[in-house]
């Protein structure tokens, strides 16, 4: 008789989303860093207990660092691996990204959004970064009424045919 196997770990793919991001803002250009881990961390973001709906990245000291995402403690991690859930993770960047980034943020007032993060062919964990501006209420009243046009439409479309 065949054993039942447990919910595979992600080896490449999305570990967490900011499904809210794009929602919330309007999403510009977007970089993929490399994130600053500890081991129990990466395990726990391959079995997907990652939130980004707190997150955002700043500048501390001429870095970019992620603040506020929630990665949850490894249950079978051993008690000398304990780790803050929410501490900030300095994510790796060019100096030259750095910059930019920086200068886009005090220039034009734009945030710097998390939107995902996921493993890449090689298992190294990247957080996708975004340069973001605010959105009002109306744009978002805009974008919900533009979403279930779209919906309504491919509703008639189907039923049509």
């Amino acid at each position: 008789m065949a054993e039942k196997r447990k919910k595979p770990l992600i080896s490449h793919g999305t570990a967490a989303q900011n499904r809210r991001a794009r929602f919330d803002y309007k999403v510009g250009d977007t970089i993929e860093a490399g994130m600053v881990l500890l081991g129990p961390e990466v395990k726990s973001l391959r079995a997907g207990r990652a939130s980004l709906g707190e997150a955002w990245a700043g500048e501390r000291d001429g870095e970019i660092w992620l603040f506020g995402c929630h990665i949850s403690e490894w249950q079978a991690g051993s008690v000398v691996a304990k780790f803050d859930p929410v501490r900030p993770r300095k994510l790796l960047l060019h100096k030259k990204q750095v910059r930019e980034l920086t200068g886009a943020v005090t220039r034009e007032g734009a945030t710097l959004v998390p939107l995902e993060i996921r493993f890449n062919d090689q298992g190294r964990a990247k957080c996708i970064i975004a340069l973001a501006t605010g959105k009002k209420q109306h744009d978002k009243r805009a974008d919900i009424a533009k979403r279930d046009w779209q919906r309504d439409k491919a509703r008639l479309l189907r039923d049509k045919s």
